[in-house]
């Protein structure tokens, strides 16, 4: 069980690569059912530290807890079986096979059976689980189309559902709205609120688009050449003045 209803926990990490320090000292906690937004400048190491949590890096320094456990250096995979999911900033999904294939693929991983492939594909749960994704992000009457066919916002979505599809609890989405129009942008930041709230999930995110960012956001923390300068709800964020000289700038008069 995490301590005090803290899922994640970031303590002290730091990350180097040869004299180039991507992270110093980064603290921060994320509690069970919050959106936690980590926000800043091209080159903050805001990447980097996705990376770290999902096991693509070791920390050089610090520790990176998950429910109480230190994850920090494990394998991706290792961290994807305790329930941390993640999508990435340049959309990841199989182009080549439909959209309903996708994401039966990513529910394999959970699925019990997941080691008799011949029976795995006509268990019920499994079904049943990807309709009921597509269904909630408007995916459903293309569930036969080839992902590649896809828009751009529709392909964003559908790399959402995989991650949703092997049942995390907590989701890492790295800029989930990247390339999306201004309504798509508001759907999506909508939708992603409701999906959360009623699967009980924790939300870690990477988000250039301030708007989203207010919009969807319990907490938020920001991140300057790699160093942790603020942290606090979307609002104080928004009027913090460090934070506006290193990354808002003045608001439009």
């Amino acid at each position: 069980m995490a301590h005090d209803g803290v899922v994640l926990e970031v303590d002290s990490v730091s990350k180097s690569f040869g004299a180039l320090a991507a992270l110093s000292k980064v603290s921060f906690a994320v509690r069970r059912g919050q959106v936690f937004s980590v926000i800043g400048p091209n080159g903050a190491g805001k990447s980097t530290l996705f990376n770290v949590v999902s096991g693509l890096h070791t920390p050089t320094a610090g520790r990176v807890r998950f429910n109480g456990q230190q994850i920090g250096g494990l394998p991706p995979e290792a961290i994807n079986r305790l329930g941390i999911a993640k999508t990435f900033q340049i959309t990841n999904i199989f182009p080549e096979i439909s959209v309903f294939e996708n994401v039966r693929v990513a529910a394999q991983s959970r699925a019990r059976e997941s080691g008799r492939l011949a029976s795995l594909w006509r268990l019920p749960e499994v079904e049943t689980g990807v309709a009921e994704l597509l269904r909630a992000f408007g995916l459903a009457a293309k569930r036969d189309a080839l992902a590649e066919n896809l828009s751009h916002g529709e392909q964003r979505y559908l790399e959402i559902c995989l991650a949703l599809a092997t049942e995390p609890t907590l989701l890492l989405l790295d800029e989930p709205t990247a390339g999306m129009t201004p309504g798509e942008t508001r759907e999506a930041t909508a939708l992603i609120r409701q999906i959360a709230s009623a699967r009980g999930l924790t939300v870690l995110l990477i988000e250039h688009d301030m708007s989203v960012v207010m919009g969807i956001s319990d907490r938020v923390a920001v991140l300057h050449f790699g160093e942790k300068i603020a942290e606090g709800p979307a609002e104080q964020i928004r009027n913090d003045p460090q934070v506006i000289e290193a990354y808002l700038g003045p608001p439009e008069s």
